[in-house]
């Protein structure tokens, strides 16, 4: 089975609908599915909820897609750094449901491994906590939390092998891996595709079993949120 679409556009050819529900990787501007969310603004698709740890910053990343109004609402664990995100939010236009970090990256994986719901601490008596269900194990309270169950999941690799087993490069992991696996379609994009059996199988971050579609997505852009610059001081 063939994996390697030539362009974003194809590989998300028949996978998008509006008002579906999309979990995408990436942890501010490192490692994240740009060409796929590209491609995603050009189709036109609206009503779209994702499930990401943040929208990135204006006009880049998710970011893109807040100012073409296609989302209706965010999953988030982050949601700061983004001008239009704080006044979608603000004026009502745009759905927010927050979530502590940790839980959504759990969140993610539960619902690849098919778990529908799990019991944390995390949220206990604050506002996550509010409306969800709540249970004492050994005297101390914990909250249901939902597996995410996302219509697709987009994300960006280093290397694939040619069947789609991933590696990805150091901190651009991130929520990557678990987004990769709770899609019932999962298209990646990454810089480099290499023959079957050239990669170590001991350094697989992701099987292929959970890749449908991918591309080749490079060259990238380094893209920098903050540009902080230190004065140098006169010797």
């Amino acid at each position: 089975m063939n994996k390697l679409y030539p362009d974003a556009t194809a590989a998300l050819d028949g996978l998008l609908k509006d008002d579906m529900l999309i979990a995408s990787g990436g942890f501010g501007l490192c490692g994240i599915p740009e060409r796929l969310l590209d491609a995603i603004r050009d189709s036109g698709v609206t009503g779209l909820t994702f499930a990401s740890n943040n929208a990135g910053i204006d006009n880049e990343g998710i970011g893109k897609l807040l100012r073409t109004k296609q989302v209706r609402k965010m999953i988030s664990s982050y949601v700061g750094e983004n001008k239009e995100f704080e006044r979608q939010f603000l004026s009502g236009e745009l759905e927010v449901e927050f979530c502590p970090q940790g839980t959504l990256a759990e969140r993610m994986r539960a619902g690849g491994a098919g778990i529908p719901g799990f019991y944390t601490k995390t949220g206990v008596g604050t506002q996550v906590a509010e409306g969800k269900e709540v249970k004492t194990f050994d005297d101390e309270d914990y909250i249901l939390e939902r597996g995410i169950f996302a219509d697709l999941a987009i994300v960006k690799a280093w290397k694939a092998d040619e069947t789609g087993n991933l590696v990805f490069r150091k901190t651009a992991r991130n929520f990557n891996l678990p987004a990769a696996t709770c899609g019932k379609a999962c298209v990646v994009e990454v810089e480099e595709v290499v023959p079957v059996d050239e990669l170590d199988p001991d350094c697989i971050h992701l099987p292929g079993v959970y890749v449908q579609r991918m591309i080749v997505g490079a060259p990238y852009d380094k893209k920098i949120e903050f540009r902080t610059i230190t004065e140098r001081e006169a010797a």
